[in-house]
């Protein structure tokens, strides 16, 4: 974990947590919440990539307003003690991404079954932990959770386990939503379309139109952006060219 100490002028701040927050869509998500004045704390795996996006906080002068926090979401204490310690460090919580995914190789004729457990905790395990971590202080603060689900979730393709994940994640979100509401919680689905990111790197499938990381996150910052009262719930961005 790293942290600062805050300014006056930043204690007011809205605050944002997000799992897997060192790469891809996360790192964007950071790099541009950062850049709009917001404070942050990410979580990932990787202590070499969290590093590596505290060094660029940094260098843009908002190194006081970044948090990470390296360890597994679709792990409890994990999640847990890091939703925990970024209220304690920033005094609340606005918005609350669950970000987190990946996809094995093949499908469920072809695929490696040691692979899978990994991503059906990270993927369908992941968001509900942190709904479950984040809830108490989003009421308070009548925030918003954000879960980034794919077009994977609306549209099925041959034996596509990954597409299994992520349609979990499609009625997660709507759950969520009437589960939240009443609270004046907010709930957004993202269900991005291909994006150009890591996910997609040495993919066999990876030919093909493709939105940048920054597109998507134009979204996110659209969605979290609108005014109390108005909860926006589902969001689904392609690229022009993508059929299913």
């Amino acid at each position: 974990m790293s942290n600062g100490n805050l300014s006056m002028e930043s204690t007011e701040a809205p605050v944002t947590f997000i799992t897997g927050g060192s790469s891809g869509i996360g790192a964007e998500t950071v790099r541009r919440l950062l850049g709009l004045g917001h404070r942050v704390a990410a979580t990932g795996r990787s202590a070499k990539k969290l590093a590596s996006l505290t060094e660029a906080a940094a260098e843009a002068g908002a190194g006081d307003r970044l948090l990470t926090f390296e360890g597994d979401a679709a792990d409890w204490g994990h999640v847990s003690s890091a939703v925990e310690e970024t209220v304690r460090a920033f005094g609340r919580l606005d918005y609350a991404i669950a970000n987190a995914g990946y996809a094995t190789n093949g499908t469920v004729e072809t695929g490696d079954p040691e692979e899978w457990r990994g991503m059906v905790l990270t993927n369908v395990l992941g968001p509900a932990l942190l709904v479950r971590a984040a809830l108490p202080a989003l009421k308070a603060a009548q925030g918003r959770v954000v879960l980034i689900g794919s077009v994977a979730g609306f549209k099925n393709t041959p034996g596509n386990l990954y597409s299994m994940t992520k349609f979990a994640v499609t009625g997660l979100a709507e759950n969520v939503r009437m589960l939240t509401t009443e609270y004046g919680v907010g709930t957004t689905l993202i269900a991005p379309g291909r994006v150009r990111t890591p996910f997609w790197d040495e993919r066999a499938d990876a030919a093909g139109p493709m939105i940048s990381a920054e597109h998507m996150v134009d979204t996110l910052v659209w969605a979290i952006s609108q005014p109390r009262g108005v909860d926006v719930n589902t969001l689904v961005v392609r690229p022009i060219g993508q059929p299913n």
